[in-house]
């Protein structure tokens, strides 16, 4: 297939006019193959990577669950989108969904799975109300049968374990130390893979791996959808070929980048980085931007302007972190509530003294606590943040204001308030 690398997940019809109809589906990119050990192989050569943000290859995932010893097993379709600046599962389930639904069926009809579960968000309304209208346009049609299950609000019900156990018991929170693929929904080994990375393979599986490979300027082949909000913009959805250099992706979005302070690559679980000409030059690249320490995570890109100070910023998200623990262990019970209200106190001038000092220590010993990897995740963040803003934070303790809003104290913000 020749032609433009993009759009790709977002080609077919304009995206004002919605969700693409099954007919059109098909009209424009044809019946989906059947799944079977080739795709396997063929997703290792495509390079493909998880876009939930842990940037797993998705061949190697699903190879380990099709190369199990025996058993019916299950395929998830993780569409929870619990991370508040992120937008782009929602649109793909709402404007394509046939192929995300495509790419379930091609995943259970490889791993030898008898059963599809569709995990949506249940606040994401349109996406959930989209995916139940799909589902039922297929009608009897299906190679495997498909269930939509409403997902419950929470940070953590998008966890894959917390997706497992709300499947089977109704209760969205991380629990067992299994690992899925080995034993996941009613002990058969589970296959949890994102709703963009199912919507990849859908191509992939009609235009091979090369296809999808001629997409990418750095280390990582292939496009990605990420979310642009913050500094005053709404949440909005671009596809981007990996490897693109941040700057131009802010300029295509008439960013102006003089403007800004700082940007936040991944999500809550990411890392913040000042905005410079260095940083507007990164590509946005999993592999790349884990080897500077960054995080391309769920392709979430918050910016903050200069008007904002990112003490303040990053003090909301671990309040808001802490508010969404699952309260099963003390490392969030305890830990992620103490660092929150020290950043917080940092945050609008009333700093108590040594409260620098006790954040690095109470980071330290959160680190690699918990039960998932919801603590780890904050405390990463955390740890991002005294990195890019360092000076924010020092004036922040000895002076009780800011660079950023200059005077006494900041106004304090609602705990749990979202950045």
């Amino acid at each position: 297939m020749n032609g433009p690398i993009l759009p790709r997940l977002l080609a077919g019809p304009p995206l004002g006019a919605g969700t693409e109809s099954l007919a059109d589906h098909v009209a424009r990119i044809g019946r989906a193959p059947v799944g079977g050990p080739w795709l396997v192989d063929e997703l290792d050569a495509s390079g493909l990577l998880g876009r939930g943000g842990a940037g797993f290859p998705v061949g190697r995932k699903w190879r380990s669950v099709a190369e199990r010893p025996a058993g019916p097993a299950v395929v998830v379709v993780n569409g929870a989108e619990g991370e508040p600046g992120s937008a782009k599962d929602r649109a793909l389930m709402t404007l394509r969904p046939h192929l995300v639904l495509d790419g379930a069926v091609l995943a259970a009809e490889t791993i030898g799975a008898e059963v599809v579960h569709v995990y949506v968000g249940a606040e994401h309304v349109a996406a959930l109300r989209t995916m139940h209208a799909a589902i039922l346009e297929r009608g009897a049609g299906w190679r495997v049968p498909v269930f939509l299950v409403a997902a419950p609000r929470g940070y953590v019900a998008g966890e894959q374990s917390a997706v497992i156990h709300y499947i089977e018991a109704g209760d969205a929170r991380p629990t067992t130390p299994y690992r899925p693929w080995e034993r996941g929904v009613d002990g058969a080994p589970t296959l949890v893979q994102n709703v963009e990375s199912l919507a990849h393979v859908a191509l992939i599986s009609r235009h091979g791996a090369g296809w999808f490979a001629e997409a990418g300027r750095a280390h990582s082949p292939g496009t990605a959808l990420v979310t642009l909000s913050g500094a005053g913009l709404r949440l909005g959805v671009r596809e981007i070929e990996l490897g693109t250099p941040l700057g131009e992706v802010l300029d295509s979005a008439g960013v102006d980048r003089d403007a800004l302070r700082g940007v936040l690559l991944g999500g809550y679980f990411g890392t913040w980085a000042r905005l410079d000409d260095g940083t507007a030059a990164l590509p946005l690249d999993p592999v790349g931007l884990r080897e500077r320490g960054l995080a391309f995570g769920a392709g979430v890109l918050t910016l903050l302007g200069r008007d904002e100070c990112g003490v303040d910023a990053t003090a909301r998200i671990m309040a808001f972190l802490a508010g969404e623990s699952a309260a099963q262990c003390g490392p969030c019970v305890f830990g992620l509530r103490a660092l929150a209200d020290a950043t917080a106190r940092l945050a609008v001038g009333r700093a108590e003294p040594g409260d620098l000092g006790r954040i690095e220590r109470w980071a330290a010993m959160v680190q690699g606590r918990g039960a998932c990897a919801h603590p780890d995740g904050a405390v990463g963040l955390l740890a991002s943040s005294f990195v890019a803003f360092g000076d924010e934070y020092a004036r922040h303790a000895e002076r009780g204001d800011c660079s950023a809003t200059p005077g006494p104290a900041m106004a304090a913000r609602p705990a749990g308030a979202a950045a």
